[in-house]
């Protein structure tokens, strides 16, 4: 049965830090790829995994500047992946296989965030191929490793911006409708849930279980690039000097939870936020502008609907030309 998608009361909140979430927990002899993982909410994710006794990989299109980002960190060491080339995909892939280690984390972390119009050498859109069919093939080439880990999950750090767009499965790469930058965006996050959804099902018997978030709405991560200054203003991320907002109880919070919590074991499949499962809402939200995340919780319904997570699984396998399981 999938895992119902009711917050559990887990103890912990949207204010609660990464090393709150980790205490207790010994990853001593574990490896973990995370992609994005020298930048924002990524560095803090492999930084909180490696204190916690894990091997740290972070993919990056620019190993050498991934790899200052991550001076000084024990554990954690960089190579080269680019999302948007599938030969660089596969060639990460097939490095991580030759070491014969198995793969215990799998956190998809790395993503743009409304981007203007452009297009990889097939002719997707950018943000649905960095942020979901890139992901999706690195999953799918690292699977052997993932499968004898004796327990792996695989993380999608999706958003609240999901609410902006469901996949539109007859036009996802906008070649018959008008671009808008954030509706590219939310489809692109629905996605990463619905790949959780789908991956869970068919991965568990296998022991690899699968888990979305919305990691919060964090100020200068990177992802913020596109976003006019108004924009994030408005969304509270910066203040009218420029300077960003912290605030803790605003729906800020991690990805190491969904990627270590023993109160996940034998769960999979859901979409989480502020360190506990996010229940299912309804609210819609405008696709004009990064949305204020400070009162915005739960998941939409098309995000979670297993007929969906199927029919993206059907629609990405045949976009990379690939089987997976």
């Amino acid at each position: 049965m999938p895992t119902p998608q009711q917050p559990i009361g887990s103890g912990f909140d949207a204010a609660s830090t990464t090393d709150d979430v980790i205490a207790g927990i010994d990853l001593s002899g574990q490896v973990a790829v995370v992609t994005g993982g020298y930048s924002g909410l990524g560095r803090e994710t492999a930084r909180t995994l490696a204190a916690a006794g894990a091997d740290v990989i972070v993919p990056a299109r620019d190993p050498g500047r991934a790899a200052a980002a991550l001076q000084g960190l024990k554990r954690v060491s960089a190579g080269p992946m680019d999302l948007l080339d599938p030969a660089s995909v596969d060639a990460f892939a097939s490095r991580f296989l030759a070491t014969g280690r198995p793969l215990d984390i799998l956190v998809n972390s790395a993503g743009i965030m409304a981007a203007p119009l452009a297009r990889d050498r097939r002719g997707y859109e950018s943000q649905f191929a960095t942020n979901h069919l890139g992901h999706f093939q690195l999953t799918a080439r690292l699977w052997e490793a993932l499968s004898r880990a004796d327990g792996a999950r695989v993380v999608s750090v999706s958003s609240l911006g999901h609410r902006y767009s469901p996949v539109i499965f007859d036009d996802p790469n906008f070649e018959h409708r008008e671009y808008n930058p954030w509706t590219a965006y939310g489809q692109s996050k629905t996605a990463n849930i619905l790949f959780a959804v789908e991956l869970d099902k068919r991965g568990r018997d296998a022991g690899v279980r699968a888990f979305s978030l919305h990691p919060g709405s964090i100020p200068g991560t990177g992802l913020e690039r596109h976003v006019p200054r108004q924009d994030l203003e408005a969304a509270g991320i910066i203040d009218k000097a420029g300077n960003p907002i912290l605030d803790p109880g605003r729906n800020q919070k991690t990805v190491v939870w969904c990627a270590t919590s023993p109160q996940l074991d034998g769960k999979g499949g859901v979409y989480c936020e502020n360190c506990d499962i996010a229940p299912v809402i309804s609210e819609r939200i405008g696709a004009t502008s990064m949305a204020d995340g400070a009162h915005l919780r739960g998941v939409m319904p098309y995000a979670v609907d297993p007929k969906g997570a199927e029919q993206l699984w059907t629609l990405s396998e045949r976009l990379l030309d690939l089987t997976f399981l």
